[in-house]
């Protein structure tokens, strides 16, 4: 009877042919579809205990920017008089 020689162990060198044949492009579709992984900071991560209160927090933050960018009198090209001191 035959030893079945165990397949999951680290050899101590491999040689490209163990490898098998490389896929140029294998993934490049999943990767154009786009993933939006983001490695967040220690101490960023503390702060927010999931994946929604992130998303809530920079929906809030765009929110703001996009109240805050709103048009201006001086963006309108009119002049107004300005007050007296």
């Amino acid at each position: 009877m035959r030893k079945v020689k165990k397949t999951d162990e680290i050899r101590p060198e491999y040689k490209r042919e163990d490898l098998g044949a490389g896929v140029r492009g294998k993934y490049l579709e999943d990767y154009n579809q786009g993933t939006n992984l983001v490695l967040l900071s220690p101490d960023v991560a503390k702060v927010f205990s999931s994946e929604k209160a992130v998303n809530e927090a920079l929906r809030s933050l765009i929110n703001l920017a996009e109240k805050s960018t709103g048009r201006t009198s001086r963006s309108t090209g009119s002049p107004k008089k300005r007050a007296s001191r």
